[in-house]
């Protein structure tokens, strides 16, 4: 060995500056964002009805569970108030639409 042990080496990098949040900041940002995206799904139910705009399955408040808010964009933060990015879609639809792209990245190559 040569001469004598340092401690651990310095970094390259400097350190970044965190900003420092509260807890009750960062709960607030948690709800803001669970509660806007049921707010997102319970306003297209009520806009578009309970009704898979694919298949036209009419479902009931037993089964709404079933049924799914799709991104017509893809951009799920896209969430305008008179619902035009979003159609209502069940479980088995929704699957199908976004595996439609990925069958057809796959068939690309």
């Amino acid at each position: 060995m040569s001469g004598p042990y340092r401690g651990r080496p310095k970094s390259r990098w400097p350190k970044k500056s965190r900003e420092q949040k509260s807890v009750e900041d960062v709960i607030k940002e948690l709800r803001q964002d669970t509660s806007s995206t049921v707010d997102y799904r319970e306003r297209s139910l009520k806009i578009h009805g309970l009704i898979c705009s694919k298949c036209g399955r009419e479902f009931d408040e037993k089964t709404r569970h079933l049924l799914t808010v799709h991104h017509k964009d893809g951009n799920r933060q896209n969430n305008p108030p008179d619902g035009s990015n979003w159609e209502n879609l069940c479980v088995y639809c929704h699957d199908d639409e976004h595996s439609r792209g990925r069958l057809g990245d796959y068939l690309k190559r």
